[in-house]
């Protein structure tokens, strides 16, 4: 009985404990041609503020392409494999991606698709990559070049509760 109601104990002080809190953020890509992405970010709160973060250090991830408003893939940090081409870089200050492709200055990503953007998977595949020539998406394991928009286009991201436009079609006001 001592040890039934030790354990009961144990279980109702770590229920009791905070859960960790984490900062989320969604965001939409609008590329060329008709495709366009929209994803999620999640990292703890505690680096909200504290400038560019990297991919060791988000909790969740994920995001889903469309081509002229039709679901073109998905891809998620629960998918990460060893061999995932998965480079990232946040910044919690401005709440935006760093864009412009240079590895060196923490503007780069890599998000299931390598520099060639032809590494995102087989059948279903999806991926994005903000390289140093374009920002494009990868489908199957191919480059989509006509996606492809210029490297410097600001990327940013927006608390869950504010509705994104990711329609090309529709003038952003």
């Amino acid at each position: 009985m001592l040890i039934r109601s030790l354990a009961l104990a144990a279980v109702t002080a770590l229920a009791a404990q905070p859960a960790l809190a984490e900062a989320r953020f969604q965001f939409c890509w609008i590329g060329a041609n008709g495709y366009t992405m929209q994803g999620q970010i999640e990292f703890p709160k505690t680096l909200l503020n504290t400038g560019i973060i990297n991919e060791t250090q988000v909790t969740g991830f994920r995001i889903q392409g469309f081509h002229d408003g039709l679901p073109i893939g998905f891809w998620s940090l629960e998918m990460l494999t060893p061999d995932t081409s998965w480079l990232l870089h946040f910044d919690t200050r401005n709440l935006q991606f760093p864009t412009g492709g240079s590895r060196s200055q923490q503007t780069y990503q890599e998000w299931n698709a390598n520099g060639e953007v032809n590494d995102c998977g087989a059948d279903g595949g999806f991926g994005f990559n903000g390289g140093n020539w374009a920002q494009d998406v990868c489908i199957d394991n191919t480059w989509i070049e006509a996606s492809s928009i210029d490297p410097f286009t600001p990327l940013q991201a927006y608390p869950m509760e504010v509705r994104l436009n990711c329609d090309p079609s529709i003038p952003v006001s």
